[in-house]
């Protein structure tokens, strides 16, 4: 009796991959919303290139809300607003610490400039040697 020679199957088992896809997706449906916490601000809009930043650290962000109110977005409860004279002297314990901490001023669009140089001016004063704004990209019509 003839023996019929089996060759081997090479098929590609992709099974284990889709079990591992479904897994990553549960994991960042869950941890998306986290990552969007913050304070409502509702930014202006500017045309220009992100901030390259080599430094690893975290950014200081001090947002100003629609109402007036300032925001520390590092090491605070998100929602707590502060006056100018905590947020010298919180800024200027973080610039003690880590000098080359990157402060950066998130302002909404419909606040008073006002606002705004007097908290710059508190953010001098505090030792912070530049500050940057943070804008939004424009939003682009579809045809």
């Amino acid at each position: 009796m003839a023996r019929v020679k089996r060759r081997p199957i090479a098929e590609m088992n992709v099974v284990p991959y889709i079990d591992v896809m479904l897994v990553l997706m549960v994991i960042f449906m869950i941890t998306a919303p986290v990552l969007n916490q913050g304070v409502k601000v509702d930014l202006p809009q500017a045309a220009s290139e992100p901030l390259k930043s080599p430094k690893k650290e975290e950014p200081l962000i001090i947002s100003i809300t629609k109402a007036g109110h300032y925001v520390i977005e590092r090491g605070r409860d998100e929602d707590a607003a502060a006056n100018l004279d905590y947020v010298q002297r919180f800024v200027s314990k973080i610039l003690k610490l880590q000098p080359q901490t990157d402060v950066m001023v998130r302002g909404d669009k419909d606040v008073s400039y006002g606002k705004v140089i007097d908290l710059m001016t508190t953010l001098q004063a505090a030792g912070a040697i530049s500050v940057g704004l943070v804008t939004e990209a424009p939003q682009t019509t579809g045809k």
